[in-house]
C-alpha cells in the first residue's frame, strides 16, 4: 500500500477510530536480551535494518543512545531504480531501510536488534508492516560484517525458541547489497514533520514504546542523519 493511500484512510476515519489506528501501529513487546552478545572492536560501526516504512524505523533509532547517524534509503535493487516512486511499486527488489551508525561502546549491535524487534518491526509479518504492504516493506536484518551475521542468526534462533511470538517468525537475514540513500525530503522525516498524519497514527507510538521499554537507551533529542 502506498503511504498516500494510508494517509487517506487515516484521515477519513480519524473521527471514529484514531485511537484504534494509533494502537494498531504500536509494536510493543519486550524481546529477550541476546544470549550471544556482539563482540565489536572500538570505533563507530554501521548496521542496516529494513522494517517497513523507513520514517518510523529512522524515528526510533534516532532516539537511541550511542547512535550518531541514521539515514533512510533503499537496500537491494539497482541504482537506477532506487527512487521513491519506483521502489513504491514493489517491483524493484529494494526494501525501504535505514543505515544506522553507532558506537558499540554505548550500544552494541545485539542491543539494536533487540530494540528493533521490541518496538519497530513485527517479525511475524511477511512483506508488510503496519498499514503498508508489498515486498518493499519487508522486515529484514542486513548484517554488514561477519560478527553481525553471527549475532543476527543467533538472535533469530533465540526468538523462535522464546515462545514470545505466537505466530511463526518470518523475518530473516538478507546479504548486504547496496544501500542507496533516499531523497532529501525523507531524511529526518519525523523531526521535520511531527504532526504528519502517518507519523501520528503509526510512528509516535514506536518512540513512546522505546522510551518505556528501554529507558536506559532512550535519548529525547533526535539524531539527524
Amino acid at each position: 500500500m502506498r503511504r498516500g493511500l494510508a494517509f487517506s484512510i487515516v484521515l477519513a476515519l480519524a473521527a471514529i477510530c484514531q485511537p484504534v489506528a494509533a494502537s494498531a501501529g504500536e509494536v510493543d513487546v519486550l524481546a529477550p536480551a541476546a544470549a550471544r552478545q556482539a563482540k565489536e572492536a572500538p570505533g563507530l560501526k554501521t548496521a542496516v535494518f529494513a522494517g517497513g516504512c523507513f520514517w518510523g524505523v529512522e524515528g526510533v533509532f534516532s532516539h537511541v543512545q550511542g547512535v550518531t547517524s541514521v539515514l533512510t534509503g533503499y537496500h537491494g535493487g539497482t541504482a537506477r531504480s532506487a527512487t521513491y516512486d519506483l521502489v513504491s511499486t514493489g517491483l524493484t527488489d529494494h526494501a525501504e531501510a535505514v543505515q544506522v551508525t553507532y558506537d558499540p561502546a554505548v550500544v552494541r549491535y545485539d542491543q539494536l536488534v533487540r530494540i528493533f524487534f521490541s518496538v519497530v518491526a513485527d517479525p511475524t509479518l511477511k512483506n508488510r508492516q503496519g498499514p503498508d504492504e508489498g515486498t518493499q516493506y519487508r522486515a529484514a536484518l542486513v548484517p554488514v560484517s561477519e560478527e553481525q551475521r553471527l549475532v543476527a542468526s543467533a538472535y533469530l534462533a533465540q526468538m523462535r525458541a522464546s515462545g514470545i511470538w505466537k505466530r511463526p517468525i518470518v523475518t530473516g537475514i538478507e546479504p548486504l547489497r547496496k544501500f542507496y540513500p533516499a531523497e532529501a525530503y525523507h531524511q529526518d522525516f519525523m523531526l521535520k514533520n511531527p504532526r504528519h498524519p502517518y507519523i501520528q497514527a503509526w510512528d509516535v507510538a514506536k518512540v513512546r514504546a522505546l522510551k518505556r521499554r528501554f529507558p536506559g537507551f532512550f535519548k529525547p533529542g533526535f539524531t539527524k542523519g
